[in-house]
């Protein structure tokens, strides 16, 4: 998960960078960091906007990779989901096939020592 976090942070930080350079009112990185957050989260506040085709094409290209990133998030959190409930799973089966061969081990005690009182005791 915090690969994933970093990967989306440098995704970011790249499509800043873009928009930094391809739109006029982005003055600063800052600006372009915002621009590329409101993208791709698909906000849009209107305070800043791609206003050059060059810019309005890399939005695209942005609001893409945040549904991807986003898409990546959700599998991920899916997936630990999905795995701790098959680790509960798992246990709860161990701990009922224990059982079960700690019973037959017992039964198994009983009959031998019905065949065989003398070995028993």
């Amino acid at each position: 998960m915090a690969h994933l976090l970093t990967l989306a942070v440098g995704i970011l930080g790249l499509c800043g960078l873009g928009f930094w350079w391809l739109e006029p009112q982005a003055h600063t990185f800052g600006d372009g960091l915002w621009l590329a957050f409101t993208t791709a989260a698909t906000v849009g506040y209107g305070d800043i906007v791609p206003t050059t085709p060059a810019a309005k094409i890399f939005a695209v290209f942005v609001v893409l990779m945040g549904f991807a990133a986003l898409s990546l998030v959700t599998a991920a959190i899916a997936a630990m989901w999905v795995q701790s409930e098959e680790k509960r799973m798992e246990d709860e089966i161990l701990r009922d096939l224990h059982l079960q061969i700690k019973g037959l081990r017992d039964e198994l005690a009983a009959l031998r020592h019905d065949l065989n009182p003398k070995a028993g005791g």
